[in-house]
């Protein structure tokens, strides 16, 4: 009990540290300590609120789960994970939620690649793989990391539009209107083309590429075949 209430404090301190450093102290704090020495400490406290996520994870047990999905549950969530793959990937291209030092606040004229999908690509990455975790297997200590990073991902996203709509203004008002917070809500809607996919191979090669060697290392951990473990 005592290690399982470690890693909830542990996860929780990871969780809200990012929540408010991310968002409402983060000019403040830019402001008195400046750029470079702000992202040094942001840094800094997420190693070692990290750090303490794992070794408390390391030391509760892995408890009777209080449920485990049923066996075609498994691959769907593979085929889930592969999406979150791509989506995480293709976040570290042209991602104008990125800081970009000195350049004209602006955002693009029409989505392409997985913002086409949806503007918070790594965001929703994150909560996809937190719900198949969670909807998988349902272990005390895996409820809590899961759930941390849930609450993140989805709490993150909605400060980060806040963000940068008081930093960008309206052409950030703008590149929502033509995106979704919801994956695949804007192309459905026809906010955004499905032809814009068509510039998202870097991001589908990168994510096969990573979750074949996510399947491949989850393997010898599963009593299931490779393919049926996310």
């Amino acid at each position: 009990m005592i290690a399982l209430a470690s890693l909830a404090l542990a996860t929780l301190a990871f969780v809200s540290t990012h929540i408010v450093l991310s968002h409402p102290l983060r000019l403040r704090l830019v402001g008195h300590l400046g750029e470079q020495w702000f992202l040094a400490f942001y840094s800094a406290l997420a190693f070692v609120t990290l750090g303490w996520m794992i070794l408390a994870w390391r030391s509760v047990k892995n408890s009777f789960p209080l449920w485990v999905a049923p066996a075609w549950a498994w691959p769907v969530a593979s085929g889930v994970m592969l999406l979150a793959s791509i989506l995480l990937v293709g976040s570290f291209f042209r991602n104008p939620a990125f800081p970009h030092p000195g350049a004209q606040p602006r955002a693009p004229s029409q989505a392409s690649g997985v913002f086409a999908v949806t503007r918070h690509p790594m965001n929703t990455a994150f909560a996809l793989w937190a719900l198949v975790h969670i909807g998988l297997w349902g272990s005390p200590r895996n409820l809590i990391v899961a759930g941390g990073i849930l609450v993140l991902a989805v709490v993150g996203s909605v400060g980060q539009d806040g963000k940068k709509l008081d930093v960008v203004g309206e052409p950030w008002r703008q590149w929502m209107a033509r995106t979704s917070f919801v994956p695949f809500a804007a192309l459905l809607t026809g906010r955004a083309r499905w032809r814009g996919l068509g510039k998202a191979w870097p991001a589908l090669v990168g994510g096969l590429l990573l979750w074949l060697a996510v399947t491949w290392f989850h393997a010898p951990e599963a009593s299931l075949p490779a393919l049926l473990r996310p």
